[in-house]
């Protein structure tokens, strides 16, 4: 085989693969067609509404008058709900006992706990935010 062969075989097998690739980019444009006759599927919509979380925010309010209580108010702060707690009912003992399982209850959950007054506490979970300090108007009086 002489060299001009050689060259003419190089450009013929040439040719060929050019051919083939475009019969391919035919067959590829066909099927995508075909595809494109399916129906569409419907896209699931995975998109949450803060407004519609912001009014779901409850403020429980609690009086307990004995420890047993508690857990009931800690429930209640497990389910995103904060909670108002006045314990002048309960003895000194058994409301410094309350206080502290709710303070480590609050820890747990990512939440917060402010005294509002003598015997009043404020407990809540992370997704309510609080704001403002008023136990400096209790020191004046």
């Amino acid at each position: 085989m002489g060299f001009k062969s050689k060259i003419k075989r190089f450009f013929e097998l040439e040719e060929e693969a050019v051919e083939l690739n475009q019969y391919e980019g035919e067959q590829y444009e066909e099927d995508f067609e075909e595809i494109e006759e399916y129906p569409k599927v419907k896209k699931k919509n995975n998109v949450v509404s803060l407004q519609s979380i912001q009014k779901n925010v409850k403020v429980i309010l609690v009086e307990p008058r004995v420890y047993s209580e508690v857990q009931d108010i800690a429930d209640q702060l497990k389910n995103h709900r904060a909670v108002v707690m006045n314990l002048q009912r309960v003895p000194r003992d058994q409301a410094k006992r309350i206080v502290d399982f709710l303070s480590g209850t609050v820890y747990a959950i990512g939440g917060d706990i402010q005294k509002l007054g003598d015997n009043a506490f404020l407990c809540s979970p992370n997704n309510v935010d609080v704001t403002g300090n008023i136990s400096e108007l209790f020191q004046e009086d």
